[in-house]
């Protein structure tokens, strides 16, 4: 490769933005098994195969998402700090939006929650 800097930073770019995606589903998931089950009303098995297809869902748009921004701007001339604050920058970068999807489905999750305990609150007021 005619840069080897680049190459370095790609090296450490997915590997550590591939590492923090994973570390965050499954915290999220792990914990959103709870909610599921609740929204479902305990029917195990709707609320498993909904808790895994957004799982799918959420790796596939943040692995996405962080080969789509994958360019640095490195030439042959560029210095290892530079090399370090681009890579900080994407890795930065991902991380902020990492918790902006997490805060996204964790309000999915509540808004669910919500929708259920209001459905569960008519199905009493009508029996």
């Amino acid at each position: 490769m005619e840069n080897s800097k680049a190459l370095i930073g790609y090296l450490i770019y997915i590997p550590t933005v591939f590492a923090l995606t994973i570390f965050v589903a499954r915290s999220l998931f792990k914990n959103s098994r709870v909610f599921m089950l609740d929204i479902f009303r305990g029917r195990s098995e709707i609320a498993l195969s909904t808790n895994r297809l957004f799982e799918t869902g959420f790796y596939l748009l943040n692995i996405g998402c962080a080969l789509h921004i994958i360019e640095m701007n490195l030439d042959r001339e560029s210095s290892y700090q530079k090399l370090v604050e681009e890579l900080s920058y994407k890795v930065g970068g991902f991380s902020i939006y990492l918790g902006i999807m997490l805060f996204i489905n964790l309000y999915l999750f509540f808004r669910g929650k919500r929708k259920a305990a209001q459905k569960i609150a008519l199905d009493h007021v009508e029996s």
